[in-house]
Protein backbone atom coordinates (compact mmCIF):
# COMPACT_ATOMS: atom_id res chain seq x y z
CA UNK A 1 0.00 0.00 0.00
CA UNK A 2 2.56 2.31 1.38
CA UNK A 3 6.35 2.46 0.87
CA UNK A 4 6.48 2.66 4.63
CA UNK A 5 9.99 3.89 6.42
CA UNK A 6 11.08 1.72 9.70
CA UNK A 7 9.70 2.96 12.60
CA UNK A 8 12.85 4.64 13.63
CA UNK A 9 13.59 6.66 10.27
CA UNK A 10 9.97 7.69 10.24
CA UNK A 11 10.35 8.72 13.74
CA UNK A 12 13.79 10.72 12.80
CA UNK A 13 11.84 12.14 9.45
CA UNK A 14 8.70 13.34 11.47
CA UNK A 15 11.63 15.02 13.84
CA UNK A 16 13.32 16.69 10.93
CA UNK A 17 10.27 18.02 9.92
CA UNK A 18 8.33 19.57 12.55
CA UNK A 19 11.34 20.44 14.99
CA UNK A 20 9.87 18.73 17.58
CA UNK A 21 12.72 15.89 18.82
CA UNK A 22 13.04 16.11 22.41
CA UNK A 23 16.13 17.33 24.03
CA UNK A 24 17.94 14.11 26.02
CA UNK A 25 16.89 15.91 29.46
CA UNK A 26 13.28 15.37 28.04
CA UNK A 27 13.71 11.82 26.55
CA UNK A 28 14.88 10.54 30.29
CA UNK A 29 12.43 12.41 32.12
CA UNK A 30 9.08 12.27 30.16
CA UNK A 31 9.65 9.52 27.39
CA UNK A 32 10.78 5.64 27.69
CA UNK A 33 13.86 4.56 26.04
CA UNK A 34 12.35 2.04 23.81
CA UNK A 35 8.46 0.89 22.82
CA UNK A 36 7.41 -0.69 26.49
CA UNK A 37 6.61 -4.49 26.23
CA UNK A 38 3.46 -5.75 28.13
CA UNK A 39 5.28 -7.60 30.64
CA UNK A 40 7.78 -4.66 31.43
CA UNK A 41 5.07 -1.90 31.94
CA UNK A 42 1.99 -3.17 32.70
CA UNK A 43 3.06 -6.73 34.04
CA UNK A 44 2.17 -9.69 33.35
CA UNK A 45 -1.79 -11.03 34.11
CA UNK A 46 -2.22 -9.10 37.39
CA UNK A 47 1.29 -7.75 38.56
CA UNK A 48 1.95 -5.51 41.46
CA UNK A 49 0.90 -2.44 39.68
CA UNK A 50 -2.01 -3.80 38.73
CA UNK A 51 -3.45 -5.19 42.20
CA UNK A 52 -2.83 -1.26 43.14
CA UNK A 53 -4.67 -0.47 40.42
CA UNK A 54 -7.65 -2.39 40.20
CA UNK A 55 -7.63 -2.42 44.38
CA UNK A 56 -8.30 1.42 43.82
CA UNK A 57 -11.70 0.55 41.73
CA UNK A 58 -12.90 -2.08 43.98
CA UNK A 59 -11.34 -4.93 41.99
CA UNK A 60 -9.34 -7.49 43.81
CA UNK A 61 -8.14 -10.90 44.65
CA UNK A 62 -11.19 -12.54 45.35
CA UNK A 63 -12.87 -11.82 42.11
CA UNK A 64 -10.01 -13.74 40.39
CA UNK A 65 -11.87 -16.74 41.77
CA UNK A 66 -13.57 -17.90 37.96
CA UNK A 67 -10.10 -17.68 36.30
CA UNK A 68 -8.96 -20.20 38.94
CA UNK A 69 -11.75 -22.52 38.59
CA UNK A 70 -11.87 -25.60 37.47
CA UNK A 71 -14.67 -26.44 34.42
CA UNK A 72 -17.10 -28.88 34.24
CA UNK A 73 -16.22 -31.77 30.81
CA UNK A 74 -18.58 -33.31 29.29
CA UNK A 75 -17.49 -36.66 31.05
CA UNK A 76 -18.31 -34.94 34.22
CA UNK A 77 -21.95 -33.82 32.79
CA UNK A 78 -22.66 -37.90 31.58
CA UNK A 79 -21.58 -39.13 35.08
CA UNK A 80 -23.74 -36.54 36.83
CA UNK A 81 -27.09 -37.57 34.80
CA UNK A 82 -26.95 -40.53 36.47
CA UNK A 83 -26.94 -39.55 40.37
CA UNK A 84 -29.72 -37.03 41.21
CA UNK A 85 -27.35 -35.81 43.84
CA UNK A 86 -24.33 -35.54 41.92
CA UNK A 87 -26.41 -34.40 39.29
CA UNK A 88 -27.88 -31.38 41.68
CA UNK A 89 -24.25 -30.25 42.91
CA UNK A 90 -22.96 -30.51 38.97
CA UNK A 91 -25.95 -27.96 38.33
CA UNK A 92 -25.24 -25.89 41.56
CA UNK A 93 -21.50 -25.85 40.59
CA UNK A 94 -21.82 -24.42 36.82
CA UNK A 95 -24.72 -22.34 37.99
CA UNK A 96 -22.05 -20.44 40.31
CA UNK A 97 -19.04 -20.60 37.84
CA UNK A 98 -21.81 -18.88 35.28
CA UNK A 99 -22.68 -16.37 37.55
CA UNK A 100 -19.00 -15.40 38.83
CA UNK A 101 -17.87 -15.11 35.11
CA UNK A 102 -20.82 -12.78 34.90
CA UNK A 103 -19.87 -10.69 38.00
CA UNK A 104 -16.48 -10.33 36.64
CA UNK A 105 -17.29 -9.18 33.77
CA UNK A 106 -19.28 -6.44 34.80
CA UNK A 107 -16.77 -5.62 37.50
CA UNK A 108 -13.69 -5.47 35.60
CA UNK A 109 -15.37 -3.52 32.39
CA UNK A 110 -16.93 -0.97 35.16
CA UNK A 111 -13.44 -0.51 36.44
CA UNK A 112 -11.87 -0.04 33.37
CA UNK A 113 -14.64 2.85 32.66
CA UNK A 114 -13.71 4.16 35.90
CA UNK A 115 -9.74 3.87 35.09
CA UNK A 116 -10.55 5.37 31.66
CA UNK A 117 -12.47 8.26 33.29
CA UNK A 118 -9.65 9.17 35.53
CA UNK A 119 -6.68 8.83 32.92
CA UNK A 120 -8.89 10.99 30.57
CA UNK A 121 -9.66 14.24 33.11
CA UNK A 122 -5.72 13.78 34.01
CA UNK A 123 -5.21 14.09 30.25
CA UNK A 124 -7.47 17.30 29.95
CA UNK A 125 -5.82 18.44 32.90
CA UNK A 126 -2.49 18.54 31.22
CA UNK A 127 -3.55 19.91 27.94
CA UNK A 128 -5.06 22.86 29.78
CA UNK A 129 -1.76 23.45 31.20
CA UNK A 130 -0.15 23.14 28.46
CA UNK A 131 -2.71 26.38 27.31
CA UNK A 132 -1.91 28.16 30.14
CA UNK A 133 1.84 28.00 30.34
CA UNK A 134 2.01 28.80 26.61
CA UNK A 135 -0.70 31.60 27.31
CA UNK A 136 1.35 33.30 30.02
CA UNK A 137 4.61 33.29 28.14
CA UNK A 138 2.95 34.52 25.23
CA UNK A 139 2.59 37.28 27.55
CA UNK A 140 5.51 38.06 28.68
CA UNK A 141 6.75 37.63 25.71
CA UNK A 142 4.67 40.66 24.46
CA UNK A 143 5.68 42.35 27.62
CA UNK A 144 9.48 42.27 26.72
CA UNK A 145 8.60 43.69 23.19
CA UNK A 146 6.73 46.62 24.50
CA UNK A 147 9.66 46.84 27.44
CA UNK A 148 12.26 46.78 24.59
CA UNK A 149 10.51 49.55 21.89
CA UNK A 150 9.72 52.02 25.56
CA UNK A 151 14.01 51.80 25.96
CA UNK A 152 14.98 52.04 22.53
CA UNK A 153 12.25 55.74 22.28
CA UNK A 154 13.70 57.24 25.51
CA UNK A 155 17.43 56.04 25.08
CA UNK A 156 17.08 57.48 21.42
CA UNK A 157 15.15 61.32 22.71
CA UNK A 158 18.78 60.98 25.63
CA UNK A 159 21.09 60.58 22.75
CA UNK A 160 19.41 63.71 20.80
CA UNK A 161 19.62 65.56 23.93
CA UNK A 162 22.97 64.81 24.63
CA UNK A 163 23.78 65.52 20.96
CA UNK A 164 22.57 69.64 21.64
CA UNK A 165 25.04 70.14 24.59
CA UNK A 166 22.55 68.96 27.42
CA UNK A 167 20.32 71.28 29.21
CA UNK A 168 22.28 74.37 28.52
CA UNK A 169 23.03 74.12 25.15
CA UNK A 170 19.09 73.40 24.89
CA UNK A 171 18.14 76.52 26.77
CA UNK A 172 20.91 78.91 24.59
CA UNK A 173 18.80 77.56 21.65
CA UNK A 174 15.89 78.89 23.04
CA UNK A 175 17.23 82.47 24.03
CA UNK A 176 18.60 83.43 20.66
CA UNK A 177 17.12 85.72 19.05
CA UNK A 178 14.29 83.48 17.96
CA UNK A 179 12.08 84.55 20.90
CA UNK A 180 10.47 87.53 19.91
CA UNK A 181 7.94 87.94 22.46
CA UNK A 182 7.75 86.50 25.97
CA UNK A 183 4.59 84.58 24.52
CA UNK A 184 7.19 82.56 21.73
CA UNK A 185 9.58 82.01 24.65
CA UNK A 186 7.27 80.61 27.31
CA UNK A 187 5.44 77.97 24.35
CA UNK A 188 9.19 77.10 23.77
CA UNK A 189 10.12 76.73 27.03
CA UNK A 190 6.44 74.11 27.52
CA UNK A 191 7.50 72.14 24.77
CA UNK A 192 11.25 71.85 25.74
CA UNK A 193 9.11 70.56 29.21
CA UNK A 194 7.09 68.19 27.23
CA UNK A 195 10.14 66.67 25.92
CA UNK A 196 11.78 66.18 29.42
CA UNK A 197 8.29 64.28 30.41
CA UNK A 198 7.62 62.33 27.71
CA UNK A 199 11.29 60.80 27.93
CA UNK A 200 10.49 59.78 31.42
CA UNK A 201 6.77 58.59 30.57
CA UNK A 202 9.04 56.36 28.34
CA UNK A 203 11.58 55.15 30.67
CA UNK A 204 8.62 54.70 33.09
CA UNK A 205 6.69 52.58 30.58
CA UNK A 206 9.81 50.36 29.73
CA UNK A 207 10.52 49.69 33.78
CA UNK A 208 6.74 48.70 34.21
CA UNK A 209 6.88 46.70 30.98
CA UNK A 210 10.10 45.26 32.10
CA UNK A 211 8.98 43.98 35.57
CA UNK A 212 5.52 42.85 34.03
CA UNK A 213 7.16 40.68 31.71
CA UNK A 214 9.63 39.12 34.09
CA UNK A 215 6.75 38.57 36.62
CA UNK A 216 5.05 36.66 33.52
CA UNK A 217 8.20 34.32 32.80
CA UNK A 218 8.51 33.58 36.20
CA UNK A 219 4.66 32.65 36.40
CA UNK A 220 5.46 30.73 32.88
CA UNK A 221 7.97 29.01 34.65
CA UNK A 222 5.65 27.64 37.45
CA UNK A 223 2.81 26.67 34.95
CA UNK A 224 5.82 24.46 32.58
CA UNK A 225 6.48 22.89 36.34
CA UNK A 226 3.11 22.15 37.07
CA UNK A 227 2.32 21.12 33.25
CA UNK A 228 4.90 18.35 33.51
CA UNK A 229 4.24 16.89 36.60
CA UNK A 230 0.22 16.65 35.21
CA UNK A 231 2.09 14.74 32.01
CA UNK A 232 3.68 11.95 34.53
CA UNK A 233 0.27 11.83 36.13
CA UNK A 234 -1.52 11.62 32.97
CA UNK A 235 1.16 8.53 32.02
CA UNK A 236 0.38 7.09 35.61
CA UNK A 237 -3.47 7.51 35.06
CA UNK A 238 -2.97 5.90 31.64
CA UNK A 239 -0.77 2.72 32.93
CA UNK A 240 -3.31 1.54 35.64
CA UNK A 241 -6.55 2.59 32.62
CA UNK A 242 -4.51 0.11 30.57
CA UNK A 243 -4.09 -2.84 33.10
CA UNK A 244 -7.77 -1.96 34.27
CA UNK A 245 -8.78 -2.17 30.54
CA UNK A 246 -6.64 -5.50 30.38
CA UNK A 247 -8.53 -7.49 33.13
CA UNK A 248 -11.72 -6.40 31.49
CA UNK A 249 -10.71 -8.41 28.43
CA UNK A 250 -9.28 -11.09 29.83
CA UNK A 251 -12.22 -11.90 32.14
CA UNK A 252 -14.74 -11.17 28.58
CA UNK A 253 -12.23 -13.98 26.68
CA UNK A 254 -12.77 -16.15 29.71
CA UNK A 255 -16.28 -16.08 29.92
CA UNK A 256 -16.64 -16.20 25.84
CA UNK A 257 -14.47 -19.61 26.00
CA UNK A 258 -16.76 -21.12 28.24
CA UNK A 259 -20.25 -19.79 28.73
CA UNK A 260 -21.85 -21.54 25.86
CA UNK A 261 -20.18 -24.50 26.96
CA UNK A 262 -21.54 -24.46 30.62
CA UNK A 263 -25.17 -23.05 29.27
CA UNK A 264 -25.12 -26.77 26.87
CA UNK A 265 -24.05 -28.54 29.83
CA UNK A 266 -26.06 -26.81 32.00
CA UNK A 267 -29.44 -27.53 30.07
CA UNK A 268 -28.36 -31.19 29.57
CA UNK A 269 -28.25 -32.00 33.30
CA UNK A 270 -31.86 -30.13 33.32
CA UNK A 271 -33.04 -31.91 30.67
CA UNK A 272 -35.52 -34.57 31.47
CA UNK A 273 -36.43 -36.03 27.88
CA UNK A 274 -34.19 -38.49 26.15
CA UNK A 275 -31.88 -35.65 24.60
CA UNK A 276 -28.27 -37.36 24.76
CA UNK A 277 -25.19 -35.23 26.33
CA UNK A 278 -23.81 -35.61 22.57
CA UNK A 279 -26.11 -33.88 21.67
CA UNK A 280 -25.94 -31.01 23.16
CA UNK A 281 -22.36 -31.13 22.39
CA UNK A 282 -22.34 -31.34 19.22
CA UNK A 283 -25.31 -28.01 19.44
CA UNK A 284 -22.28 -26.01 21.16
CA UNK A 285 -19.93 -27.09 17.91
CA UNK A 286 -22.86 -25.76 15.32
CA UNK A 287 -23.03 -22.61 17.44
CA UNK A 288 -19.29 -21.93 17.55
CA UNK A 289 -18.83 -22.27 13.66
CA UNK A 290 -21.73 -20.19 13.06
CA UNK A 291 -20.32 -17.50 15.32
CA UNK A 292 -16.76 -17.86 13.84
CA UNK A 293 -18.47 -17.70 10.03
CA UNK A 294 -20.18 -14.44 11.06
CA UNK A 295 -17.27 -12.67 12.07
CA UNK A 296 -14.67 -14.11 9.38
CA UNK A 297 -17.82 -12.87 7.39
CA UNK A 298 -17.74 -9.10 9.15
CA UNK A 299 -14.45 -8.53 9.03
CA UNK A 300 -14.26 -9.66 4.68
CA UNK A 301 -17.00 -7.24 4.68
CA UNK A 302 -15.07 -4.45 7.01
CA UNK A 303 -12.13 -5.05 4.59
CA UNK A 304 -14.09 -4.92 1.48
CA UNK A 305 -15.44 -1.60 2.60
CA UNK A 306 -12.01 -0.27 3.65
CA UNK A 307 -10.21 -1.05 0.02
CA UNK A 308 -13.07 0.49 -1.23
CA UNK A 309 -11.96 3.78 -0.02
CA UNK A 310 -14.26 6.08 1.08
CA UNK A 311 -15.01 9.42 0.17
CA UNK A 312 -17.92 10.24 2.24
CA UNK A 313 -18.84 13.45 0.34
CA UNK A 314 -15.84 14.59 -0.96
CA UNK A 315 -13.49 13.65 1.39
CA UNK A 316 -9.96 11.50 1.15
CA UNK A 317 -9.78 7.68 0.97
CA UNK A 318 -8.38 6.34 4.27
CA UNK A 319 -4.90 4.43 3.95
CA UNK A 320 -4.09 7.06 1.30
CA UNK A 321 -0.13 7.60 1.25
CA UNK A 322 2.06 11.26 2.04
CA UNK A 323 5.76 11.34 2.25
CA UNK A 324 8.00 9.59 4.79
CA UNK A 325 5.36 6.63 5.60
CA UNK A 326 2.45 8.88 6.80
CA UNK A 327 -0.79 8.16 5.59
CA UNK A 328 -4.24 9.22 5.96
CA UNK A 329 -5.64 7.36 8.93
CA UNK A 330 -9.57 7.15 8.20
CA UNK A 331 -11.50 8.14 5.03
CA UNK A 332 -14.65 10.06 4.56
CA UNK A 333 -15.05 14.06 4.94
CA UNK A 334 -13.70 16.05 7.86
CA UNK A 335 -16.74 17.20 10.50
CA UNK A 336 -15.20 19.17 12.82
CA UNK A 337 -11.47 21.21 12.63
CA UNK A 338 -9.03 21.51 15.21
CA UNK A 339 -9.19 24.35 17.47
CA UNK A 340 -11.97 26.11 19.69
CA UNK A 341 -15.68 25.30 19.26
CA UNK A 342 -18.86 25.59 20.90
CA UNK A 343 -18.92 22.74 23.18
CA UNK A 344 -21.41 19.96 22.08
CA UNK A 345 -22.13 18.72 25.24
CA UNK A 346 -21.85 19.77 29.12
CA UNK A 347 -18.88 17.46 30.01
CA UNK A 348 -16.97 18.12 26.19
CA UNK A 349 -13.91 20.56 26.01
CA UNK A 350 -14.40 24.09 24.27
CA UNK A 351 -10.98 23.79 22.14
CA UNK A 352 -10.85 20.06 20.14
CA UNK A 353 -7.19 18.82 20.29
CA UNK A 354 -7.99 16.65 16.75
CA UNK A 355 -9.90 16.47 13.43
CA UNK A 356 -13.11 14.38 13.43
CA UNK A 357 -13.26 12.41 9.71
CA UNK A 358 -16.66 11.06 9.09
CA UNK A 359 -16.56 7.67 7.03
CA UNK A 360 -19.58 5.73 8.41
CA UNK A 361 -20.10 3.46 11.40
CA UNK A 362 -17.54 0.43 11.47
CA UNK A 363 -15.32 1.82 8.78
CA UNK A 364 -11.79 0.95 9.00
CA UNK A 365 -9.20 3.26 10.85
CA UNK A 366 -5.85 2.96 9.84
CA UNK A 367 -2.14 3.56 11.70
CA UNK A 368 -0.82 7.14 9.97
CA UNK A 369 2.55 6.19 10.87
CA UNK A 370 4.69 2.75 11.96
CA UNK A 371 4.94 2.44 15.72
CA UNK A 372 4.16 0.94 18.87
CA UNK A 373 0.55 0.48 20.92
CA UNK A 374 1.02 1.80 24.28
CA UNK A 375 -2.61 2.34 24.93
CA UNK A 376 -6.18 0.74 23.67
CA UNK A 377 -8.98 1.01 25.80
CA UNK A 378 -11.67 2.97 27.23
CA UNK A 379 -10.71 6.86 27.62
CA UNK A 380 -13.57 8.95 29.20
CA UNK A 381 -15.09 11.17 26.57
CA UNK A 382 -12.51 9.68 23.91
CA UNK A 383 -14.68 6.44 24.17
CA UNK A 384 -12.48 3.74 23.16
CA UNK A 385 -9.13 4.58 22.15
CA UNK A 386 -5.86 3.82 20.91
CA UNK A 387 -2.81 5.55 21.57
CA UNK A 388 0.56 5.25 19.02
CA UNK A 389 4.32 5.94 19.48
CA UNK A 390 6.04 6.20 16.47
CA UNK A 391 9.13 7.33 18.45
CA UNK A 392 10.96 10.64 18.41
CA UNK A 393 8.83 12.34 20.64
CA UNK A 394 5.69 11.79 18.04
CA UNK A 395 2.57 9.75 18.74
CA UNK A 396 -1.00 9.69 17.02
CA UNK A 397 -4.49 8.97 18.91
CA UNK A 398 -7.43 7.37 17.88
CA UNK A 399 -10.89 8.31 19.45
CA UNK A 400 -14.48 6.98 19.07
CA UNK A 401 -14.10 3.34 17.97
CA UNK A 402 -16.61 1.37 18.32
CA UNK A 403 -17.27 -1.25 21.12
CA UNK A 404 -15.57 -4.55 20.08
CA UNK A 405 -14.10 -2.51 17.39
CA UNK A 406 -10.20 -2.90 18.34
CA UNK A 407 -7.81 -4.67 15.78
CA UNK A 408 -4.42 -4.33 17.73
CA UNK A 409 -3.89 -4.23 21.79
CA UNK A 410 -1.20 -2.74 23.89
CA UNK A 411 2.44 -3.60 22.96
CA UNK A 412 1.69 -4.38 19.23
CA UNK A 413 3.90 -3.10 16.56
CA UNK A 414 1.89 -1.80 13.55
CA UNK A 415 2.61 -0.81 9.83
CA UNK A 416 1.72 1.94 8.43
CA UNK A 417 -1.75 1.87 6.73
CA UNK A 418 -2.26 -0.86 8.91
CA UNK A 419 -6.28 -1.33 9.60
CA UNK A 420 -5.91 -0.96 13.82
CA UNK A 421 -9.78 -0.80 14.67
CA UNK A 422 -13.62 0.49 13.57
CA UNK A 423 -14.59 3.46 13.88
CA UNK A 424 -18.00 3.91 16.27
CA UNK A 425 -20.08 6.04 18.29
CA UNK A 426 -18.65 5.65 21.74
CA UNK A 427 -17.75 8.40 24.71
CA UNK A 428 -18.56 12.27 24.01
CA UNK A 429 -19.48 11.59 20.31
CA UNK A 430 -22.80 12.59 18.16
CA UNK A 431 -22.41 10.20 15.05
CA UNK A 432 -20.14 7.42 14.41
CA UNK A 433 -16.37 8.85 13.18
CA UNK A 434 -12.79 9.02 13.99
CA UNK A 435 -11.26 11.60 16.02
CA UNK A 436 -7.71 12.10 15.25
CA UNK A 437 -5.12 13.85 17.12
CA UNK A 438 -1.25 14.07 16.84
CA UNK A 439 1.33 14.21 19.89
CA UNK A 440 4.73 16.44 20.30
CA UNK A 441 6.40 15.39 23.24
CA UNK A 442 2.87 14.15 24.71
CA UNK A 443 1.55 18.13 24.14
CA UNK A 444 -0.95 18.30 21.59
CA UNK A 445 -0.76 20.08 17.99
CA UNK A 446 -2.47 20.46 15.13
CA UNK A 447 -2.73 17.43 13.18
CA UNK A 448 -4.21 18.95 10.33
CA UNK A 449 -0.84 21.12 9.68
CA UNK A 450 1.03 18.49 10.62
CA UNK A 451 -0.63 15.75 8.16
CA UNK A 452 -0.70 18.49 5.13
CA UNK A 453 3.21 19.24 5.44
CA UNK A 454 3.58 15.64 4.91
CA UNK A 455 1.83 15.77 1.67
CA UNK A 456 -1.88 14.61 3.46
CA UNK A 457 -5.08 16.73 3.25
CA UNK A 458 -7.39 15.86 5.82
Amino acid sequence: MNDNLPTKDAALAASDDCGCAPTPAESRALWPRGPLSRRGALGLGMGALGVVALSAFGIGASTSAAYAATYPSWDDVQRAKGNEAAKAAEITRIEGLINSLTQKVAETQAAAEAAGQEYFEAQQAYFDAIATADALQAQADAQAVVADEATKKAAQLAAQLYRNGGDDTALELFFSGSADNADDLLSRLGSMDKVYQYNQTMYDKAVAARNSAQSLSDQAVVARTERDRLQQVAEQKMVAAQQAADAAQAALDEQTTNLATMQAQLAALKDQTATTVAGYQEGVRVAEEQRRQREAAEAAAAAAAANNGGGGGGGGTGGSAGTGGWVRPHGGHRSAGYGPRPKPCAACSGWHYGVDLANGCGAAIYAAQSGTVDYAGPNGNYGNYIRIQHGGGVASGYAHIRDGGFAVRRGQSVSSGQVIAYAGNTGASVGCHLHFEVYLNGAYTNPIEFLAARGISV
